[in-house]
């Protein structure tokens, strides 16, 4: 499933989400020392504030963290980590950290962190091209900040 982002005027946001950035803010200042001190502050359940508090950033915080960590297995042969950054180059991402496992049993663990802000497609889109190279064997984002 293809991640998609709208951008939605505040006033038109249920309440609960609204408080959910308000608690984010308060953490981010030094205003609340946890959860429950945010949360007890604006009025909103703890329960509320972990189910939206990955889905809401305000949007020049969303320009600046488009980081994606992506875990691959990849088969053993030369130039395998190399057709992986092709595709990644190809979809306009920039590759931050590579980190690569011994491969045992014909097969390496690789997890990339990649930069994505200037992305031509959508990120699924580069999900599916690295999955598409011979030798990918898995491919799946393991973080997203």
């Amino acid at each position: 499933m293809k991640e998609r982002y709208y951008l939605v005027r505040e006033d038109i946001l249920p309440d609960a989400v609204l408080k959910t950035m308000q608690v984010k803010q308060l953490l981010e200042a030094g205003d609340a020392k946890t959860v429950h001190e945010g949360v007890e502050q604006v009025g909103l359940s703890r329960s509320a504030f972990y189910k939206y508090k990955d889905g809401i950033h305000l949007i020049h915080q969303l320009e600046r963290e488009r980081i994606v960590t992506i875990s691959l297995d990849l088969e053993h042969e030369s130039g395998m980590l190399s057709k992986v950054l092709g595709v990644v180059a190809i979809h306009g991402a920039n590759v931050l950290t590579i980190n690569q496992s011994i491969p045992l049993q014909g097969r390496a663990n690789v997890v990339i962190s990649v930069e994505i802000s200037h992305l031509n497609e959508e990120l699924g889109d580069l999900l599916d091209g690295l999955k598409e190279i011979s030798g990918v064997k898995r491919a799946l984002i393991v973080g997203q900040g």
